[in-house]
């Protein structure tokens, strides 16, 4: 377990709900990688650079357990939380149903402007892996996810997505790193545009179900070496 020597983050707003300013703050530091899988959370540390008493930290590191962000261990205090085979396997199951949803809905009604965006992304991402930056493709696949994820209608759907979408892009900024995994992810995107181009809702739900499949596979065999090599139990 490591201790993240990072600001989590530059100042308090003089008028916030520290409560909640404490959760969002923390919470984009997880999903940003600024805080990263396996750091160590010290409330007095956290306390001190964040401005903030530790009653706010608590609550704060409370609800970010319940969003599967942190673990909190008796006498040993909270780390930001990995993820195993199993969590892994679980997330990216329902994000294969929400997400075969929305691009068979977006091939069915996706506006032509919101098209437009769509394929520019895809033709940027194809830029950006050449050029190799990194950051830039990281940004365009969040853009990718959110755009696709905006089509849905249903409000259940819109919902649980919200629930995964921190989930969904801090997975997708740790996956940056596995070995060939942006540019699978990008030619698979581009199968995604050209069926909800083309108003095909079953080649577009078949696509972006085996993008995610693509994903998930590459993860649980980055795991799988990880543990292998360091008896590591979550990345």
């Amino acid at each position: 377990m490591t201790e993240s020597t990072k600001p989590v983050v530059d100042a308090v707003p003089k008028r916030s709900q520290l409560k909640e300013w404490a959760y969002d703050a923390l919470r984009d530091a997880i999903v940003d990688l600024r805080l990263r899988p396996g750091d160590a959370l010290r409330e007095a540390r956290l306390s001190e650079d964040m401005g903030i008493s530790k009653t706010p930290l608590r609550e704060a590191l409370v609800r970010l357990e319940a969003d599967g962000l942190v673990d909190i261990r008796p006498y040993r205090g909270a780390v930001v939380r990995g993820y195993t085979n199993r969590d892994l396997s679980e997330i990216y199951e329902l994000r294969e149903l929400l997400e075969g949803s929305c691009a068979r809905r977006a091939a069915s009604a996706m506006s032509e402007a919101d098209l437009k965006r769509f394929r520019r992304n895809v033709d940027d991402s194809e830029a950006a892996l050449e050029q190799g930056a990194v950051e830039r493709l990281t940004s365009l696949f969040d853009a990718f996810d959110s755009l696709l994820f905006a089509q849905t209608d249903n409000e259940r759907i819109r919902s649980q997505l919200q629930i995964l979408r921190f989930h969904i892009v801090r997975i997708g900024r740790l996956s940056v790193g596995i070995e060939g995994r942006p540019g699978r992810s990008v030619r698979e995107h581009r199968l995604v545009c050209e069926a909800i181009s083309e108003r095909d809702p079953e080649r577009a739900e078949r696509a972006i179900r085996e993008h995610v499949r693509s994903v998930v596979a590459d993860h649980l065999a980055a795991l799988d070496d990880a543990s292998a090599a360091h008896g590591a139990a979550a990345v």
